[in-house]
């Protein structure tokens, strides 16, 4: 297991508050997505570092299987301005084990991850966890999606 660090980030995007619980999630987040894409959020998000999707889930009410925020959207410059209906958040350096997901994007190469990582004995901080969606991930059929998430 490899830790780094990763230095303070900013992200503006689309929020939703869920949980594991009852399959919940697998609701919500589709749907998050689903909005964020029809319509085109991203083209609303002002100072972007880059054209990168991220996908974060942060204020854990204790672990993953209990309520916790996923927030959609993008690395930005500063939060000087945040569209109406979007967040602006902070998050501090912290300490990160990366996974990768890779193969076809639709074939639940995400989710399959998770479940790994859910079922290890990592260290898990629960400050903030995220998924980048980058130039790796837009060949559908041989995506690889980059999963950090934060350990103690």
């Amino acid at each position: 297991m490899k830790i780094q660090q990763i230095e303070q980030f900013r992200i503006i995007g689309l929020a939703i508050r869920t949980t594991n619980e009852n399959g919940q999630s697998a609701q919500d987040i589709p749907a998050l997505w689903k909005r964020f894409m029809e319509e085109d959020i991203i083209s609303s998000i002002p100072s972007r570092v880059n054209d990168s999707l991220y996908c974060l889930y942060t204020d854990y009410e204790k672990d993953h299987t209990r309520p916790y925020t996923t927030i959609l959207g993008c690395k930005v410059h500063n939060l000087d301005v945040i569209p109406a209906g979007l967040v602006g958040r902070v998050f501090e350096a912290d300490s990160y084990v990366l996974y990768t997901a890779s193969g076809h994007i639709h074939q639940g190469i995400v989710i399959n991850e998770w479940v790994k990582i859910w079922n290890s004995d990592l260290p898990r901080a629960y400050h903030v966890d995220f998924e980048v969606y980058g130039e790796k991930a837009q060949d559908m059929e041989n995506a690889m999606v980059d999963i950090f998430v934060s350990v103690r």
